[in-house]
């Protein structure tokens, strides 16, 4: 049974899906902290909402312009009753670029794994840090071998 805040935090992702969608910026940014921390896809490591803002400008002008995404949960955490790690596999569809190593899906999309740090203030959630990696297509076992 989903609790109240699972159901918030839901609603968390599908503003920032909407958000994405319309590549509106300042909408993307707007549960980020002021002093949140991002590390992208690529592994670069940002800080503050001004920062994040700014880097997705950049995607949502260039190279995922006109992107659409899906964010799904895998398993959301609670540390404490103000403190929430969630797991999401999210999709990116429509892209014209394909970074190396990155496979398009038989959907058609590109994966990523998101990991959001979430904190609640005021009763709202609050993204503190956003960390996002490409899927790897290559799957190693245990052993390290493919």
């Amino acid at each position: 049974m989903e609790t109240n805040d699972e159901a918030i935090i839901k609603q968390l992702l599908d503003e920032l899906v909407d958000a994405w969608n319309r590549g509106d910026t300042k909408a993307y940014g707007a549960r980020f902290l002021a002093d949140a921390t991002f590390t992208n896809v690529n592994g670069m490591f940002h800080e503050s909402r001004e920062e994040f803002d700014r880097r997705h400008e950049e995607i949502f002008r260039g190279p995922l312009k006109g992107t659409t995404i899906t964010l799904t949960p895998r398993k959301v955490r609670f540390i404490r009753p103000d403190i929430a790690i969630v797991d999401i596999d999210c999709g990116v569809f429509g892209s014209s670029v394909q970074p190396p190593g990155v496979q398009v899906g038989a959907d058609g999309a590109l994966r990523t794994c998101l990991l959001l740090v979430l904190v609640k203030e005021s009763g709202s959630w609050w993204i503190a840090a956003y960390h996002n990696v490409w899927r790897a297509t290559v799957r190693y076992d245990s052993t390290g071998k493919t």
